[in-house]
């Protein structure tokens, strides 16, 4: 019944799905190839301006719960220990404790162990992610572009955030999943940053 109600009232936990990705649109390029952000799908890269990296940081700071497909999770497993490595600048050694205190979902049914305040779930993704939204928390990101896909076939994402990199890679895997039908969004924010990467954020019109 309290679901009901929070429904109803339009209490639901915001989602948003926001990764790095390339001007043609795919988030990595064939060979799941992340060569031309300079490092994770998601999350402060090599190759990005200290502006940019601390976005993204501050993001994962105000992050209630992030949502992981299985390749993504891989991706970012070298950065919980990246405060321990003797060259980590300051901004490194902050961006990986707050990513180690996020708190993280791994949908997967192939990985067989999470860590670092992770857990793991093997059932219907769409299920639990429509459980988790009705519950009481603070936002959440989806992450990872086959988990991120049927969550946008179910209705579920509330906003999408997109960081533009001046590249083309000519294919790979696309940041938007095909659709049964059209989404409307509303632009509510464009910033671009040093190096010429470009922040995009739109809400989902409900």
């Amino acid at each position: 019944m309290y679901e009901i109600d929070r429904r109803e009232a339009g209490m639901m936990r915001k989602l948003t799905f926001g990764m790095n990705v390339t001007l043609d649109g795919y988030i990595a390029a064939p060979g799941d190839d992340l060569g031309w952000s300079g490092g994770e799908g998601e999350g402060p890269d090599a190759s990005s301006s200290d502006e940019l990296f601390q976005w993204w940081s501050d993001r994962v700071a105000a992050t209630g719960l992030a949502l992981y497909g299985r390749k993504v999770w891989e991706a970012m497993s070298s950065w919980p220990t990246a405060d321990q490595r003797p060259n980590a600048t300051r901004a490194e050694v902050e961006f990986a404790r707050r990513w180690r205190d996020m708190p993280k979902v791994v949908f997967s049914s192939t990985v067989d162990k999470v860590d670092w305040n992770t857990r793991l779930v093997t059932g219907d993704a769409v299920a639990e992610i429509t459980r988790l939204k009705a519950e009481d928390g603070g936002p959440m990101d989806i992450v990872g572009a086959t988990l991120a896909g049927a969550a946008m076939r179910a209705g579920l994402i509330d906003e999408y955030v997109l960081v533009t990199h001046p590249v083309l890679v000519g294919g790979g895997t696309p940041f938007f999943a095909a659709l049964d039908s059209w989404v409307k969004l509303n632009l509510v924010e464009t910033r671009t940053f040093p190096g010429g990467m470009l922040l995009t954020r739109y809400e989902t019109r409900r």
